[in-house]
């Protein structure tokens, strides 16, 4: 008879495996793959693979006049598309020194932040649902409607609006708007303390994020975080603090910082975020002036020959574009800083040492949108 020999016991907690999360799967919110390295449960390291649905913006912006970019801009985190928009606006005319009317100054600021609360509010929704609640994007779907409502009347769509426009706006608001943004101050003033109520004080959201996924300032100032990830770790980044435009330098609202720099953290700034957008709201909204909607634009613009850089602060954090002009109707070269490209690349750093299951809650208080990403 043979001897039996019996093969080695192995420890399987010992060994290391590679698996893949995504490029489908809703906690990867959009089309990413990450290829995660695990010993156990818990991450040893990890590497997003982006360019999934990469459609060459920059390229196409190359061939497109600064009126038709707009339009490709939207596309890009196309849950900020207004301020996306601005970015763009406010190159081209700073370049060439056009005298925007105060009128568009003070409606560029209100849609920028409907459109950041409406960005936090699908956030906070997909958020409480990655913990498990599936209540919470609910709520946050049915808030962020009232929104979608007022873009819809005035803009004439509900997600890419191409609104902005170098000079000004595509046309006036209107005659509603005003009345519906404050009637949605007061109603969200009230609804927000149930996002409190179901999730910011949830025991166990609370024991899966506190002291989990932690980025200190020093680490995102290295990994060039920026938005409401890096003011949770401390760092003081708001474009709108810092270089101010349309008419943040005249209202008050603070730059709220966070010290602990863990997932906890992240959610709470943009809960802050969503109340210092309303403060910003009802100081504009009964203030609007008078005027045009638009300057007194040519049918084709053509920026001086030279570099120019322009950035603002969308709801993710710094988004900056750069443009390089040889004097024609469309850019030589034009180059996007986007904030959620940077805010990736601290997840490896954020995840390791960590279990399998806080990576889903870490990369959720990211709140990255893959074509921000792959462009």
């Amino acid at each position: 008879m043979k001897e039996v020999i019996n093969p080695p016991v192995r420890n399987i907690e010992d060994e290391e495996y590679h698996i893949n999360i995504g490029p489908q799967h809703p906690s990867t919110h959009g089309v990413l793959r990450m290829v995660v390295s695990i010993q156990g449960e818990t991450v040893k390291s990890l590497k997003p693979h982006c360019g999934y649905i990469h459609r060459g913006i920059e390229k196409m912006c190359e061939k497109d006049t600064y009126q038709q970019i707009i339009h490709l801009t939207d596309r890009m985190d196309y849950l900020s598309a207004h301020i996306n928009n601005h970015v763009v606006c406010l190159l081209v005319e700073r370049a060439l020194e056009v005298a925007v009317p105060e009128r568009v100054q003070y409606i560029r600021t209100i849609v920028d932040e409907l459109t950041r609360i409406a960005s936090h509010q699908l956030w906070w929704g997909c958020f409480g649902m990655d913990m498990g609640g599936q209540t919470c994007l609910l709520y946050g779907m049915r808030d962020r409607e009232k929104i979608m409502d007022i873009f819809e009347e005035s803009f004439g769509s509900r997600l890419l609006h191409s609104y902005y426009t170098p000079g000004g706006l595509m046309g006036d608001i209107h005659p509603n708007f005003q009345k519906r943004v404050k009637e949605f101050i007061t109603y969200f003033r009230k609804k927000i303390h149930d996002y409190d109520n179901i999730l910011t004080g949830n025991v166990i959201m609370q024991e899966r994020t506190k002291g989990v996924g932690i980025l200190t300032k020093e680490e995102a100032i290295d990994y060039g975080v920026t938005g409401p990830i890096g003011r949770a770790s401390g760092f003081s980044c708001d474009v709108r603090k810092y270089h101010p435009y349309g008419v943040y330098d005249k209202v008050d609202f603070k730059e709220i910082l966070g010290t602990q720099g863990d997932t906890f953290s992240r959610y709470m700034m943009r809960m802050h975020e969503m109340r210092e957008s309303m403060k910003i709201l009802e100081q504009l909204i009964d203030n609007i002036p008078a005027g045009d909607y638009s300057a007194k634009m040519k049918a084709v613009i053509k920026l001086p020959a030279g570099e120019y850089y322009q950035r603002v602060e969308a709801a993710r954090g710094e988004l900056g574009v750069y443009v390089v002009s040889d004097g024609n109707k469309t850019p030589y070269r034009m180059k996007f800083r986007s904030s959620s490209f940077s805010n990736l690349s601290a997840l490896d750093h954020m995840s390791r040492g960590f279990k399998i299951a806080d990576l889903i809650a870490i990369g959720g208080s990211l709140d990255y949108v893959i074509p921000d990403i792959d462009r």
